[in-house]
């Protein structure tokens, strides 16, 4: 299993929301730069970057950063938030990114979704983020009707290779991960699935790796200290 440390950025700094709620930011670095060389430096081969001005606006306000990473580390950048437009999924390409994240779009509009899929295969990974069983859409503000299963029906269905799944109200919360949910979708479904939200133990990462999952999303465990990210790495091996 994988372990991919998180960076969300909101006026070029890195920060975490509670259970997605912009009221409830914590600032943790005015230099993400420095953070990704610090994953870098503690054995971390990816990196999950979430522009959340984008996820609100469609914009890509936090590009350079996003680009800076990709230049000055040799870290694997997955990045999501907002991407709405082929011309966004190109910027990001161009900019040495390797992995783009589409959420709400690929809820809202499956031709879009397609087109992002033949176009780039495997580079295009998708955002199932749930909220009381539904994926919820819109920076998680609205809920769409598409249960969690129908969607990863589809998704597989459509050839998407990933999905990065979070449990919303698990994020941020260091509470644990969902790990009854992880597991059942990983018998159900042949994607590559990445869990996301409350993975905040060495547990977690333990109980995540035996279900055989791509990958696991470190965010705040991260930034309180709370998870050791270079023994989060040997211990998803």
């Amino acid at each position: 299993m994988n372990i991919f440390p998180a960076i969300d950025l909101f006026d070029k700094k890195a920060v975490r929301l509670f259970k997605g709620d912009y009221n409830q930011m914590t600032i943790y670095s005015e230099n993400p730069i420095e953070i990704a060389r610090d994953f870098e430096a503690q054995g971390a081969k990816f990196i999950h970057m979430v522009d959340l001005e984008g996820a609100k606006d469609g914009t890509t306000p936090n590009l350079e950063i996003v680009a800076q990473v990709a230049r000055e580390t040799g870290l694997f950048v997955e990045i999501g938030g907002g991407i709405r437009s082929m011309e966004t999924l190109k910027k990001y390409f161009d900019a040495g990114v390797e992995r783009a994240i589409l959420g709400t779009v690929a809820v809202t509009n499956e031709e879009f979704l397609k087109e992002a899929i033949s176009t780039y295969g495997d580079k295009i990974a998708v955002g199932a983020d749930v909220k009381d069983g539904y994926i919820a859409i819109k920076g998680w503000l609205e809920k769409s009707t598409f249960t969690l299963d129908a969607f990863f029906a589809k998704m597989q269905e459509l050839g998407v290779k990933t999905i990065i799944c979070t449990d919303i109200s698990k994020d941020g919360a260091m509470r644990g991960t969902n790990l009854e949910m992880y597991a059942e979708l990983s018998k159900k479904y042949s994607v590559d699935i990445v869990a996301s939200g409350g993975v905040s133990t060495i547990s977690d990462i333990e109980q995540l790796r035996k279900m055989n999952l791509y990958g696991a999303i470190i965010g705040k465990a991260y930034y309180t200290g709370a998870i050791n990210l270079r023994e989060a790495i040997e211990v998803a091996k």
